[in-house]
């Protein structure tokens, strides 16, 4: 049995759009005014006996009282006070289950696009991206609609290294819909083309299905022809058990993004092991700060283990550095070969959209999203500008550019030095891609994203 990752998005209820990512080797509804993410997250645990039934009777009493009777298996994933009283994630939720060949964590993100910096947080740890979208009439349009978060999730589950998606058009019982075909079938249409525009091989790394998260239908189990006679294909456990994801490298050196610490009878880490394998004692090094700790625990969802091995979600409790030395960003490293740690670096960037009257030139700053480094940047040089239609017909290594730019616009593609204050932990794009891609944000927009 291996693990994998997936992660979910789901939208506030006036963007009505949501999405899910799921990370594999662990795993990362119908709720009124999103896409039901939390609720499609909530119904999966149900069904794979991760959650009982008097836990669901409680919850059911609790969205009754607060007037939200179809919120109540969101409230599985939404756990603190204030996302079911506002029915809108806002921490990335984590939970696991298992089917017969696979173990899954489920990394339930925001949607909303107040928190899409927790969204990248989730999405950047997954291997399997579900993006949940709202069947009801008027939703879909809202997120898909320019500047709506179903595009932006899109672009940011490619950038952020997601290689499968699985499109789940979710509220197919809703009134507006009765299970429609076309209905089904205008948004696989829609959704086809911008996914391929945003880098996805639909044909190979996409699939869709028709789902109802508050019913659970073709969820667990196929469909069921007296609701609806028209899908023949497979539920969503048998496609997210399918899916095959690339392979880490058990016997490279370790690299541990840390996502975050905690104190219990010392310092405990906790993030997705990238590569390598991590054993009860040894001797690892915790960069930029180059503090060499011990391994003295390593826990597996709740579970204590001697070792863990890549794309797993760990915890481990490590002794020679005290909590508050480490910080979201920090990574667990090798000592014979630790990663580095640079303030300056140079990148390919593709701009997507500026923010109105920006220009992106030297001088231009943003926040850099790198796995789960947060931190201010600023572009201190345009290097060239690659001309990418001359590009895809010539030999890639022989690259046509254009003399040096003064500046760009949006859809440009353009090599570029960044500069950051802090030392931050990153490799090159072509030796470690899920330590090397990265997201441009400004004034809560994703203007660029990037690779080392």
């Amino acid at each position: 049995m291996f693990n994998l990752h997936v992660s979910l998005f789901m939208e506030p209820p006036h963007c009505s759009l949501g999405h899910a990512w799921f990370t594999a080797r662990s795993w990362p509804a119908n709720v009124l005014g999103d896409a039901g993410k939390s609720t499609a997250g909530g119904q999966i645990l149900f069904l794979s006996g991760q959650v009982d039934d008097r836990t669901i009777q409680k919850y059911e009493k609790e969205a009754k009282d607060k007037s939200r009777e179809s919120w109540y298996m969101a409230y599985i994933m939404d756990t603190n006070e204030e996302e079911r009283l506002k029915g809108k994630t806002v921490e990335v939720g984590r939970a696991h289950f298992e089917t017969e060949n696979t173990r899954f964590t489920i990394l339930d993100a925001p949607g909303h696009k107040s928190y899409v910096p927790n969204m990248i947080s989730g999405a950047s740890q997954a291997d399997i991206g579900v993006l949940v979208i709202s069947a009801r009439k008027g939703e879909f349009e809202t997120g898909y609609e320019r500047g709506g978060q179903t595009r932006e999730h899109v672009l940011l589950a490619k950038t952020l290294g997601v290689a499968k998606l699985v499109v789940v058009i979710n509220k197919m019982d809703e009134p507006t819909v009765q299970w429609s075909k076309e209905r089904y079938d205008e948004i696989e249409g829609k959704m086809i083309p911008f996914l391929r525009s945003s880098g996805y091989n639909v044909k190979k790394d996409v699939q869709f299905l028709p789902i109802s998260g508050l019913c659970g239908a073709n969820m667990k189990t196929r469909m069921d022809k007296s609701i609806c006679s028209w899908w023949n294909g497979p539920c969503l456990f048998e496609i997210l058990d399918k899916i095959e994801v690339p392979l880490r490298d058990p016997k490279g050196p370790v690299r541990l993004p840390i996502i975050d610490k905690y104190k219990d009878m010392g310092t405990v880490v906790m993030g997705k092991l990238e590569n390598g394998t991590i054993r009860e004692g040894d001797s690892l090094l915790v960069m930029p700060n180059k503090t060499h700790v011990k391994v003295t625990g390593i826990n597996l969802d709740e579970k204590k283990v001697r070792r863990a091995g890549p794309n797993e979600n760990v915890r481990v409790k490590v002794s020679g550095i005290e909590e508050e030395d480490i910080m979201a960003g920090f990574v667990l490293s090798s000592v014979a070969n630790p990663i580095g740690a640079f303030t300056e670096f140079n990148a390919q960037l593709q701009i997507l959209e500026l923010l109105d009257n920006a220009i992106f030139t030297a001088g231009y700053k943003a926040v850099l999203h790198i796995h789960s480094v947060v931190e201010e940047c600023e572009i201190v040089d345009l290097i060239e500008e690659i001309d990418m239609k001359k590009a895809k017909v010539t030999d890639p290594k022989k690259k046509k550019t254009k003399r040096k730019p003064l500046f760009v616009k949006n859809g440009a593609v353009v090599v570029c030095r960044v500069q950051v204050t802090n030392l931050i932990c990153i490799e090159k794009f072509s030796d470690f891609p899920q330590l090397g891609r990265f997201t441009l944000r400004t004034e809560g927009k994703t203007i660029a994203v990037g690779k080392v």
